[in-house]
């Protein structure tokens, strides 16, 4: 009997709330208190906020025994140092955080956020034992341009090279091509589709069996109305949320569509 296709093991699905510069402790407060009871009978999906610094404690305490993770935004690759404005793993773990984004494109474009670092603040999240969520994808130009792929392989390479093969699967993926971001447009499933698949064969270049493992998230202007048709893609396995996440209803309505 053939060995199974990597897509073809079951993943957890994972819907995370990317806030970005949004909510005060008193806002994010308000906004926990009316998710929690609406995911409380969730029966597989992961659910993660992921708040500004100043909120982080505070969602850590209020979410404590639900099923709802609290991320951070950002961290840096050092464990200490003259880094003004940065957050160590440590500065997170201490507090309870239980992942972290990287490499999202505002932080890549707008705070020149390098493959570099990236390579190093991944395998530094993973070993202090934060999910890492790797954000990866192409401009608009180089899509019009047909650089996607390579666009896509040279992140998801960098990226990862520090990366032990065998923990490979431990590191989730987003998928966001930046034309789509805030802008209201919408990679069509066939998009989104082909582009998470080949991002899975980057990973399946170093490791079939991790390949399998990797959870791949679609992020890109994702709501309550597209929410379904995306997440009911084979190769997707949840969703990086940012302006529909701001709202408790219209979040938990596309946890509810991965569930």
């Amino acid at each position: 009997m053939s060995a199974p296709h990597p897509s073809d093991q079951p993943r957890t699905p994972l819907i995370a709330a990317n806030w970005k510069m949004h909510k005060t402790i008193e806002q994010a407060e308000e906004f926990i208190q009316a998710l929690l009871p609406r995911v409380s009978s969730l029966e597989r999906t992961e659910v993660a906020i992921c708040p500004p610094y100043t909120a982080l404690q505070a969602m850590v305490d209020s979410t404590r025994g639900s099923r709802v993770a609290v991320y951070a935004q950002n961290m840096h690759q050092a464990a200490e140092g003259a880094f003004t404005g940065e957050e160590s793993v440590s500065m997170l773990t201490e507090i309870g955080v239980h992942g972290v984004i990287l490499g999202h494109s505002e932080r890549r474009e707008n705070f020149n956020e390098t493959d570099k670092a990236l390579s190093q603040k991944v395998p530094a999240a993973l070993e202090a034992r934060l999910l890492p969520v790797l954000c990866v994808g192409e401009t608009e130009e180089e899509r019009e341009q047909g650089d996607t792929e390579r666009k896509l392989r040279h992140q998801v390479q960098e990226d990862l090279a520090r990366v032990d093969t065998e923990r490979l699967g431990e590191v989730v993926i987003a998928y966001e091509p930046i034309w789509a971001i805030g802008t209201g447009r919408v990679a069509t499933p066939e998009q989104a589709e082909e582009a998470i698949a080949f991002v899975r064969a980057l990973v399946g270049d170093r490791s079939p069996e991790q390949a399998g493992r990797t959870r791949i998230l679609y992020g890109g202007s994702v709501n309550a109305d597209n929410a379904a048709e995306l997440l009911a893609l084979p190769e997707i396995d949840g969703a990086l949320v940012g302006g529909a996440s701001l709202e408790a209803e219209s979040f938990a309505a596309i946890v509810a569509a991965a569930d």
